[in-house]
């Protein structure tokens, strides 16, 4: 692709980690093949959607990124490679960027065309849709997002435009360094409009989805099972080698190992963390299978702002400080987690978060401070708090929630009342802010800090713990026209720091993938940190 060679083209370049090569299958000379390239993969649970401009959680974007394709996807390391973009170009000042679309068609033969792409995008923003990521596109600081989120101007007054069928102008307000990166998440994927407009909310089902992707959605039994068969139009299909993958919902650890064990599924999902005691003895009977890879993303809970006494700071931060941290990631997960004090992973490209003042004290000098301040908000022996702990579906969460609860409960006389849902109703639960603390977890869109601090920026949709300050979002506006990294890091700590100082989360730990692989599934990605995957890459050895 083409990038003209000046100081900020260049920073984008470097910044997005572009490659120049096509990611397709790769096997190595020798490998057999099996006769049936058929997989099953277990997604933990059952998409709220497959719409890609309405989802917003791993279930979703998961299955999504099989289906549908954007301007640009990922290497199995997380460089960024062409996809419906072949090439692009950037002005001078680097706000406008002009994309040159291959030569792609949707699965039902039409042609893909830039004017997919603004209809998309523009359905994005628009409040109709009520997108819970109209935020995002309003985060690339495109030409009057923030308006048309707002309801102040028209979704077709969005900085996007056609020139023709092939080439799409892309204008944004202010030059941002990862522009190109933030083009690779879901909600950026074209979109059919004729296929929308013709069966509205019922256009995501088999009989009518049309998608650009390497899959095609051949049939979704909800809570059972989702399949993809391998898409004939798709740009790239001669370098396909699975044919089909069925999508199980399977939330539960316990069954879904029962099922890897007894050959029903080929690939886990990886979100949720094995049993630490079942690590341990699979780490001694099959090492070779499972895999382990740093990720750019933070589990946390989230406190509702909105709500007393967690619109109290000393509450907040008494309840984060009592948090054993290790004893989570030592005894409860134990699978290369890593205890967080900040909300940015250590692993995040380009930026090493600052460790606050209250992380070098030890667990019982933390402690000592939590029971200060529980105090000073009112709460101790004769007056104890009580609140509803909420959390989704899955084994994993219930044991942290479990320990986190015993915790607080020791080191404070906490009392609290665990509450779990469904993945659909958890999400609902969360947006309508009828909580008081909730299991949180957030995996970065794309590898840069700005991916996890704009999360808690006051317009973004995804800030359910409801956390507003004027002078943290000065912060990260700022941040996104600053090229220079050095720079932009220092309002990135700043920002971080504000987080530390106003807890309006509490960080628990940094995530690792940890999935169980079948020997014979090849062209999984190793290194990944966004935990992105393509089906498109792998395929069934004979065995």
């Amino acid at each position: 692709m083409r990038l003209k060679k000046h100081s900020l083209a260049m920073a984008i370049l470097l910044s997005a980690g572009i490659s120049g090569s096509v990611m397709a299958a790769n096997v190595p000379a020798g490998t057999e093949l099996a006769k049936q390239q058929e997989m099953v993969f277990n997604n933990g649970s059952e998409p709220a959607s497959l719409d890609p401009q309405k989802i917003e959680g791993s279930p979703e974007s998961r299955i999504a990124r099989q289906l549908f394709e954007g301007l640009v996807i990922q290497d199995d390391k997380g460089n960024i490679l062409p996809g419906v973009a072949k090439s692009w170009e950037v002005n001078d000042n680097n706000t406008v960027f002009t994309f040159h679309l291959r030569d792609s068609k949707w699965s039902n033969g039409d042609p893909v065309t830039a004017e997919d792409f603004v209809y998309a995008w523009q359905r994005a923003v628009d409040p109709k849709t009520a997108s819970p990521y109209s935020w995002y596109i309003e985060m690339t600081t495109m030409k009057n997002a923030a308006d048309i989120v707002k309801g102040d101007k028209k979704p077709d007054e969005l900085g996007v435009k056609a020139i023709d069928d092939k080439t799409l102008q892309v204008v944004l307000e202010k030059p941002i360094p990862y522009f190109i990166r933030m083009l690779g998440h879901t909600t950026m994927v074209p979109a059919p409009k004729k296929v929308i407009e013709e069966y509205g909310d019922k256009w995501t089902s088999p009989d009518h989805m049309v998608s650009n992707g390497a899959y095609t959605l051949k049939d979704w039994v909800v809570n059972e099972r989702i399949v993809l068969k391998r898409n004939p139009e798709y740009w790239d299909n001669k370098d396909t080698i699975l044919n089909e993958v069925t999508v199980l919902p399977v939330a539960s650890e316990n069954a879904e190992l029962s099922r890897y064990q007894s050959g029903e599924v080929d690939m886990t999902n990886g979100s949720t963390p094995l049993a630490i005691e079942h690590y341990r003895q699979l780490k001694k009977e099959i090492p070779d299978q499972i895999h382990t890879t740093g990720q750019v993303g933070t589990y946390y809970y989230s406190f509702n702002n909105l709500k007393k006494p967690f619109d109290d700071v000393r509450v907040r931060k008494a309840l984060s400080y009592a948090i054993d941290r290790d004893v989570i990631t030592d005894k409860v997960t134990g699978q290369g987690e890593i205890s967080a004090y900040s909300f940015v992973p250590n692993i995040t490209a380009g930026f090493t978060p600052v460790e606050p003042a209250w992380a070098k004290l030890t667990q019982k000098e933390r402690v000592e401070k939590a029971k200060e301040l529980m105090k000073e908000a009112g709460y101790g022996p004769d007056h104890p708090l009580n609140f509803e702990l909420l959390y989704n579906t899955s084994d994993n969460h219930k044991k942290i929630a479990i320990a986190i609860a015993s915790m607080w409960k020791k080191s404070l006389g906490v009392n609290v009342s665990l509450v779990n849902q469904e993945w659909k109703t958890y999400l609902a639960t969360e947006r309508a802010g009828n909580f008081d603390v909730a299991r949180a977890g957030w995996v970065g869109d794309y590898n840069e800090a700005s991916t996890m601090l704009d999360l808690l920026t006051t317009a973004n949709g995804n800030n359910y713990a409801k956390y507003s300050n004027p002078d943290y979002d000065k912060l990260m506006a700022d941040s996104k026209s600053i090229v220079d990294e050095a720079k932009r890091n220092e309002l990135y700590a700043e920002a971080d720091a504000m987080l530390s100082r106003d807890m309006p989360v509490a960080p628990i730990y940094q995530y690792s993938t940890t999935r169980l692989v079948k020997p014979y599934v090849g062209g999984y990605p190793e290194a990944n940190p966004e935990d992105i995957f393509y089906f498109k890459n792998m395929y069934i050895t004979k065995h």
